[in-house]
Order: C-alpha cells, then structure tokens, then sequence
C-alpha cells in the first residue's frame, strides 16, 4: 500500500509525455479526416497549383525558414544559458524583427524602427512575465 502513495517524476522525460498524447491525437485526427475527404483531397491538385503560381513565393518560403531556423535555435541557445530562458529571448528578437522586416512592402527607417520597438519589447516581456510573475522556465 505504501508504493500507491509514492510519486517518482524522471525529469529528463517527464516533460515529453504531455506534446506527445497532443501528437497522437493530432495525428489520428488529421487522419480520420484524409480518410473522410480523400476523394476532394485527390482533386485539388489544381487548386494548388493555382495558388502556388499566385503566392509571393520569397516571403512564404523566407517566413518557412525564419521558422524553421528560430525553431532549430532556441534549444541551443538556451543550452549556453540553462533554466534562464535566454534561447526564448535572444532567438525571439531576431526572429520577430526578420519576419516583420520580410512581410513590409516600405523598407524606410520610418517603418523599421516602431518594428525594431516590437521586436525587443514583446519578447523580453513575454520572457520576463513567464520568469518572474508565472515561474515557468522557456528554452
């Protein structure tokens, strides 16, 4: 009766188990409906190809890699600053500033600077108000 009444956590996996229940499910949703629409699935190949040829292909393809890199970045940086949260911020600053700076049509300094604003002060706060005020750790 006593082992019904003890908890053991591993640290180094516990914080998996959670995203990886949400993949699952995602998972067998996205298939349950690809099952469900397969047949209007397999007739939008010219829809696509449609929109592929319309699309702004740099900022779409540019806005995948800014992603793609922040995503690859974070865990990292953070690893130089463990349980600090600095690979949230410092890959943050830069990923919202290049985003911003990609999706602009007018490049002027006019424009930049209230961007350059954002991009350092949304970050930190966020970082700061999961710091401090919540006490939960980013990457």
């Amino acid at each position: 009766m006593g082992d019904l009444t003890r908890v053991t956590i591993d640290f180094d996996t516990s914080h998996l188990i959670f995203p990886t229940l949400i993949a699952i499910v995602l998972g067998l949703l996205g298939l349950a409906i690809v099952i469900r629409d397969r047949a209007r699935i397999a007739a939008a190949g010219s829809y696509w190809r449609a929109s592929w040829s319309a699309m702004d292909k740099p900022r779409f393809l540019g806005a995948l890699a800014l992603t793609l890199l922040y995503f690859s970045l974070m865990v990292p940086v953070g690893d130089i600053w463990p349980n600090t949260g600095m690979g949230f911020l410092l890959c943050s600053i830069p990923y919202v500033l290049a985003t911003g700076i990609l999706f602009m049509h007018e490049r002027s300094l006019r424009q930049i600077l209230p961007l350059l604003i954002v991009a350092v002060v949304g970050p930190t706060f966020v970082w700061w108000l999961f710091t401090y005020p919540l006490f939960l750790t980013l990457p």
